[in-house]
Order: C-alpha cells, then structure tokens, then sequence
C-alpha cells in the first residue's frame, strides 16, 4: 500500500544544490562571505574615532598641559653665602610690573610729581609702604626678597623720582658672609 509519490527513506535525497556549478559556487561562497565578515568587522574596530572639528583635546600638548606638575621643589644650600640683589635687580623683578607701566595707580619710575609727596613721608614709611603692601600693591614683605633688598628696592625708585634717600646698612649676616 504504497504510494508512489510518499518518500522512501532509503531512496536518493535531492536537496536545493542540483549541478556541480551550484556546488562550487556554494563552496566558495561558504569560505569567502564569512572572510567579508571578518575584514569589515577589524575594519570597524580598528577604526579611530576621530574627535569634532576644532577639538585639541587629546593632542600631545594638550594632555601634556593637563597633567604637568602644579609646583615644584627647590632646594637651596642654606650655608651657601647669601647673594643680596640690588634696588634695581629687585625693582626689576618684583617692582617693574606696575610701577613701570602706572598700573592700578602706582606712581611710575622717575615721576617726580608723583613720588614727592611720598619722598616726603621719609625711608621708612616708604619701606612700611612697601613690606606691608598700601592699596592695589601686595606686601613684599616675608617673599623671596629680603627686607633689606625690599628697602634697597624703594631706595632705588625714590631716588630715581629726585629722592636723595640713603642705601638701607646690610644686615649683620649678610655684611659678614660678603667679608
């Protein structure tokens, strides 16, 4: 009782590939669709990602800049002599940057009218002036720079404003380590 058209597992099995052509072109396709695959994958990893227009942030100099130290450690030899800058080393360092320029209303080197009155108050108000700090200007005092070139310092601008102020004596320190 069997039908000619039911299936018969023992017999050939047909499936979709009937010639030798679709069987190569199956074979080659099997091999070289998942190779496409695998390239455009490394492709798409590999890929940079390329920051927006006009975005520095990752350049060298960027990072570089991000992460530099925030201070830094000098070490001085405290038995070295001590080296005493002139008024006008200290005035050049320290004092230049307004009472060069009359910034925020320092009165500016070499102006008579302006450091007069001033001359007037004496060295030592001037020197007051100047270590405690008066109106925009900071107090000197206490910084890199001693007293004593803190005073050559103010010797220096009031004289250069017609003062006929007297160089500060050196410290007893100072004046015996320059012996």
């Amino acid at each position: 009782m069997s039908d000619a058209h039911d299936h018969d597992d023992d017999g050939p099995h047909e499936g979709p590939i009937k010639t030798p052509k679709q069987l190569i072109v199956t074979v080659v396709l099997s091999f070289l669709v998942p190779i496409f695959a695998i390239v455009l994958l490394v492709k798409y990893v590999g890929a940079d990602s390329k920051p927006a227009a006009g975005t520095r942030s990752l350049e060298p100099e960027a990072v570089a800049q991000r992460i530099q130290p925030i201070g830094t450690i000098v070490l001085k030899d405290a038995s070295a002599p001590a080296v005493l800058r002139t008024g006008e080393q200290v005035y050049t360092a320290v004092c230049s940057a307004c009472h060069g320029s009359g910034a925020a209303g320092a009165p500016k080197l070499g102006d008579e009218a302006a450091w007069g009155p001033r001359i007037k108050t004496g060295y030592e108000a001037l020197l007051t002036s100047a270590l405690k700090g008066k109106g925009a200007m900071a107090a000197q005092g206490g910084g890199e720079y001693s007293d004593f070139e803190i005073g050559r310092a103010v010797v220096f601008l009031a004289n250069k404003a017609g003062g006929k102020l007297e160089e500060p004596k050196a410290p007893e320190a100072a004046a015996s380590a320059a012996n």
